[in-house]
């Protein structure tokens, strides 16, 4: 016992003078940053020792319950919502209250400078957020990786792929606007990959604030158990503070920016409201919650530690969201909200994280979340960096240093990390290493967006996102010739950046063409190309991705021989086609059903990849053809003229010979369309949509706005935020999303048909 404690004393004299001791292993913090180090989980050889006298004698379980501490006191979350809720306003009180910037400044300021989270200058001037930013803060004793994501949805990978790698997420809504388009989007985006969320109303200070009805459509529109935790001290220009239900609390928010939080008595006038719905908290989580129910259907007293622990319980089982509230603008209830997201957002250990071992059939295997495990990071969003390509990583288990060599499971390829950095919007600050559950970036490491890395010891892999499909195209050049380089190095380095953003070129015309999520989308990236990389780009009319697709079966039996001396080309296919049935995930799909060797085994592939090829371009109008089934039934070959190229080029005409016969029609992208406009213009609007061939889903009033939610061709939506303007006085206001691709009429159909048999006699 003697000689460890003098080891220790030694290793703290050590580490109390700037030096380490290789013996003791890696200490588990890093101290190049500031907010590294903190005496709550201080795994320094002189936190070691004051364990060890205060009775902790094993030093492997004081680093067990270190690590463990300290995972969990992190939280990873997203702000997530639709356009306009405040998320980067809510961000930026954030970041003011717990220190990390020391003054605030507004999303469209009247001081140029901008929020601290748009940091880009488009950002800026637009007042929209078009790529998340990733920060770090600290709150008490704990820690809060923070994403800020975009709310408008042509943006939508960002929200989607920063979901992938969170925790826990602050849905935030309006309290005028209530449920949206959008908002709707990133609740299913949250659902896919099962984040806990907490919900807060935001903009209790507008003129209709109304939090009930936000909380009742969160429980109708998006089919959630939810309740407040919160109840509000006045509302719109009469904001004073908020009780808290869950401890029975009053707080009021004093001070230039309201970072004085004072405690008081909750207001006699509304005492009977509040009792009414703290019962009303307490009946949502005993629903889900047993513990919570017993004392309830018994009426025993539920104090609040009781009541804590039920809503954190049903939060963590995606069970309950807890509904907070206040203004980001007005400086209310920002910091009981970040008490909120401490008190039931989980730790990175109350989160099952799976990776797959390619080694082992892609067998599921759990991650334990320690730093001292094997490392499993993923690379989920790539920027370029003023030094190279600036890469962020998730780690869910072990631990990465700057100088390590690391291996990229999907290529093979080993890399060393020569710069670790943690973010803060656009700054950076440089560390030594990290640990499992932090959110990083590393310089000068080439890969893909989506790649998982590992110390090389595994081959494990994490599970992809999900990547929506483009729904809008544009012909792009360059201005003058001299640029190419610029403009192709540009194209090539947004393509990885952004899994949305698509290059390709028409094997018709020689055009590039550029493939987005939506106008803004494209024209976000016309302007980046010309602002990032001095390069004018000429654009042409943009035009929808449509797809095709057939309606009924049609049989193929084609035989391709081809005699010119020497070894001929001799291959066979029998078989039919046929639509998917509706709702089916794949896109295409092949099934050999061949009785017997008619066809060699070898040549099967090369049959399914000419089906494949002769799908990507239709005969109508030269898109993909989507829901398509081919089944192969029949065949012959030649010993010595069949090959893989003749049963390949067989499948591609066997598929031109049958397509006709089965009836293809085209599809359009289809947008569901929220129109916001006063009562008085709802007529007009409703006669547009009809005009622009729409179908009305959905007509609501709230307040004196009129809602109308539309299916509208995206192909008739082009110009469409200048004639709403026009007939709305400027009033009105519009977001969309894709919704699903659909068959065009027929009278359309024959004049796009007409249009591409033309422009293919021109060329």
């Amino acid at each position: 016992m003697a000689r460890a404690t003098a080891r220790l004393l030694a290793l703290a004299r050590t580490s109390l003078s700037g030096h380490h001791d290789p013996a003791l292993g890696s200490s588990l913090w890093s101290s190049s940053s500031r907010h590294s180090i903190r005496p709550c989980f201080d795994f320094t050889p002189a936190g070691l020792l004051r364990r060890h006298l205060a009775g902790v004698a094993n030093p492997v379980e004081t680093r067990e319950q270190l690590w463990r501490e300290n995972m969990e006191k992190i939280r990873n979350i997203g702000i997530s919502a639709h356009i306009d809720s405040g998320k980067t306003t809510l961000t930026e009180r954030v970041l003011f209250y717990t220190g990390k910037i020391h003054e605030i400044h507004e999303v469209r300021g009247k001081d140029g400078v901008g929020a601290k989270m748009d940091s880009m200058d488009l950002e800026r001037e637009k007042g929209i957020t078009i790529q998340s930013a990733a920060t770090y803060c600290t709150w008490g004793e704990n820690q809060i990786n923070i994403i800020d994501t975009p709310g408008h949805v042509d943006f939508t990978i960002e929200v989607e792929r920063a979901l992938r790698v969170l925790d826990g997420a602050v849905l935030v809504l309006c309290s005028v606007g209530g449920v949206q388009s959008q908002s709707i989007t990133v609740d299913r985006q949250m659902r896919r990959y099962s984040v806990p969320r907490v919900a807060f109303i935001n903009k209790l200070d507008r003129s209709g604030a109304d939090p009930w009805k936000v909380i009742d459509q969160v429980r109708k529109k998006l089919k959630h158990n939810c309740s407040a935790v919160q109840f509000p001290i006045g509302l719109e220009d009469q904001i004073k503070g908020l009780v808290d239900l869950v401890h029975n609390q009053a707080y009021y928010f004093q001070g230039v920016h309201g970072e004085k939080v004072l405690k008081g008595d909750i207001p006699s006038d509304i005492a009977a409201e509040v009792a009414e719905k703290r019962r009303e908290l307490i009946e949502s989580v005993s629903e889900v919650d047993d513990e919570l129910a017993d004392l309830f259907l018994n009426d025993q007293p539920i104090t609040p530690d009781v009541l804590s622990s039920a809503v954190r319980r049903a939060t963590l089982n995606l069970q309950f969201i807890p509904v907070f509230m206040g203004s980001a603008f007005k400086n209310k209830g920002v910091q009981l909200l970040l008490d909120g997201v401490v008190e039931y957002l989980p730790n990175p250990l109350e989160v099952n994280n799976h990776a797959l071992d390619q080694n082992n059939k892609e067998e599921k295997v759990e991650l334990t979340g320690s730093p001292d495990g094997k490392l499993v990071a993923l690379a989920f969003k790539l920027e370029e960096g003023r030094f190279g390509q600036l890469t962020y990583l998730r780690i869910y288990e072990g631990t990465i240093r700057k100088g390590d060599f690391i291996i990229n499971s999907t290529t093979g390829r080993k890399v060393k990390v020569p710069r670790l950095v943690r973010m803060h919007s656009d700054d950076m600050e440089d560390i030594q290493e990290a640990h499992a559950g932090e959110i990083v970036a590393v310089f000068g490491v080439e890969c893909s967006s989506g790649d998982t890395f590992t110390d090389g010891t595994i081959k494990y892999t994490m599970t992809s996102m999900n990547v929506p499909e483009p729904v809008m195209s544009l012909a792009i050049a360059p201005a003058s010739k001299d640029v190419g380089p610029q403009f192709s190095k540009a194209l090539n380095r947004f393509q990885k950046e952004d899994p949305t953003f698509r290059v390709s070129l028409d094997p018709d015309s020689g055009q590039t063409i550029i493939s987005g999520m939506g106008e803004l989308h494209l024209d976000i990236y016309v302007e980046r190309i010309r602002r990032e990389y001095k390069v004018d780009a000429v654009v042409g009319k943009p035009q929808v991705n449509f797809r095709e697709t057939i309606t009924q079966r049609a049989e193929f039996d084609y035989l391709h021989r081809k005699q010119s001396g020497g070894q001929g080309q001799y291959g066979r296919v029998v078989g039919y086609i046929e639509p998917l049935p509706e709702g089916s995930e794949k896109k295409f799909e092949f099934e050999n059903m061949m009785v017997g060797q008619a066809i060699p085994s070898q040549f099967i592939a090369a049959i399914e990849k000419g089906f494949t090829e002769a799908a990507n371009s239709g005969a109508l109008i030269g898109h993909p053809v989507e829901n398509l089934r081919v089944v192969l039934t029949d065949g012959a070959s030649h010993a010595v003229d069949s090959s893989e190229l003749a049963f390949k080029l067989a499948a591609l005409y066997a598929f031109r010979q049958c397509y006709a016969g089965a009836r293809p029609v085209i599809l359009e992208p289809v947008m569901l369309v929220e129109l916001r406009a006063p009562v008085e213009f709802q007529g007009g609007i409703i006669g547009d949509i009809n005009r622009r061939k729409g179908i009305i889903v959905g007509s609501d009033q709230e307040g004196d706005d009129a809602v109308v939610l539309a299916h509208v061709p995206l192909n008739n939506m082009f110009g469409y935020s200048t004639g709403l303007r026009s007939m709305t006085q400027g009033k009105g206001e519009f977001t969309m999303e894709y919704h699903q691709h659909a068959p065009v009429p027929q009278e359309a159909q024959a004049v796009l048909v007409k249009e591409y048999t033309n422009k293919r006699v021109v060329l």
